[in-house]
């Protein structure tokens, strides 16, 4: 059974239990990443398969980086602090109501 993502490409999230934070910027209706990149997942923490998975561009405090998320480990971001990944810039507008996909269609 496939679920409705509960968070939505441009919400700023947070790591539940790990200190990072970020923007989503693509999501995936269930787990579709490698399966040993699953595995590399202690076995007592790994999520399930069957929920959305999130791609967000990360930051902790010491670097920016890309990271695959499931749904059960993210919460909402209320901080309202932007994200300092360098692609947010590249992918997204940022205002007072958070961040925007930029329209990339050239005319």
């Amino acid at each position: 059974m496939i679920r409705n993502a509960k968070f939505g490409i441009g919400q700023i999230v947070k790591h539940r239990i790990y200190p990072f934070r970020g923007v989503i910027f693509d999501v995936d209706p269930e787990f579709s990443n490698t399966d040993e990149w699953y595995e590399s997942i202690p076995e007592k923490s790994r999520p399930h398969k069957d929920q959305p998975f999130y791609h967000l561009y990360a930051e902790n405090d010491e670097t920016e980086y890309v990271a695959y998320v499931s749904e059960q480990n993210l919460l909402p971001d209320d901080s309202e602090e932007p994200i300092r990944h360098p692609l947010v810039d590249e992918m997204f507008d940022f205002d007072d109501t958070g961040y925007t996909a930029k329209d990339h269609i050239s005319h």
